[in-house]
């Protein structure tokens, strides 16, 4: 090497790494995230419409907030239905039930593409004075 080498600089230039997701991955949090196909007002409807008090928990004047955790499929069926907080007295097992039997819904999307999301939903119990 002398004073006259001439060095050439070379510049890295690192590329972004493409991320992959797992669609049978399932998430909580998507870009689209998955609703009922008529909207929330019939959805609310038709909880209120079928909900039954259980006759334990009128007895017992037992109310309170049920969290019902379930995954709406990439086609929008409703599985893995359990609650996850409850207040007992047959309010737990009616939450679920609801669930259960709630029309499918448009399951939730991201990048451009259905998943699978877990959802936390909590049902109301109170009994009218």
């Amino acid at each position: 090497m002398t004073e006259d080498t001439k060095i050439q600089q070379v510049e890295v230039i690192e590329t972004p790494k493409v991320v992959e997701e797992n669609v049978e991955e399932i998430f909580t949090i998507v870009e689209f995230p998955a609703a009922p196909k008529e909207g929330l007002a019939a959805f609310y409807k038709y909880v209120a419409e079928n909900i039954k008090y259980p006759a334990m928990a009128r007895r017992m004047r037992v109310e309170g907030r049920v969290y019902v955790e379930f995954v709406i499929g990439k086609h929008g069926q409703i599985t893995d239905v359990k609650a996850v907080k409850g207040v007992g007295a047959g309010c737990d097992e009616e939450a679920v039930r609801i669930i259960q039997n709630s029309p499918p819904r448009n399951p939730g999307r991201q990048r451009g593409k259905s998943v699978k999301q877990r959802m936390v939903l909590p049902i109301i119990f109170k009994l009218a004075e």
